[in-house]
């Protein structure tokens, strides 16, 4: 899956991503028996974040933050938070178009289910994420034709998705 040598010690592993994008279902697939997921729609406020956050880096737990993080300032200060603690830091930016994330956030259920001008606002707001925030490795995610995830190494001059 990764195209570049690991570096030693834990790993946070920062999603970033509209609603409906398949992080959570990334997570699942690829880091449930390795890292803590940490995530506001399940933890329901930003101090109970950063509480378990802060446990992590003490602790050298690794973790994902399963969250939309959508721009490089929202993201700075857990990058620096991570790298303080020694952490290695580990980006996978969801790059599917606008359309397959209000599709996808469709069929959610319940509280689940995100109102589309949400998935819209946040995929307006979204920023492509660059090596030179701080991250020590860099990967894009994308569906292939059958829907599954595709990791591949993140190239900085892809463009952004269209929004169909």
């Amino acid at each position: 899956m990764e195209a570049t040598a690991r570096l030693p010690g834990p790993e946070a592993v920062i999603f970033i991503g509209a609603q409906g994008a398949g992080k959570s279902t990334f997570y699942r697939e690829r880091f449930f028996d390795t890292h803590l997921r940490l995530n506001l729609d399940m933890l329901r406020t930003r101090h109970r974040l950063q509480r378990l956050l802060a446990v992590c880096l003490e602790t050298g737990q690794p973790f994902v933050l399963d969250n939309t993080n959508a721009t490089a300032a929202v993201r700075a200060p857990f990058i620096a938070a991570a790298r303080q603690a020694h952490f290695r830091v580990t980006g996978y930016w969801f790059d599917l178009p606008l359309g397959d994330c209000l599709r996808r956030n469709a069929q959610r259920e319940g509280r689940q289910r995100i109102p589309a001008s949400g998935v819209i606002g946040t995929y307006k707001r979204l920023e492509r994420p660059a090596l030179a925030e701080g991250f020590n490795a860099l990967y894009r995610v994308r569906l292939d034709a059958e829907r599954r995830f595709v990791v591949e190494p993140f190239a900085e001059e892809l463009s952004v998705p269209d929004a169909g």
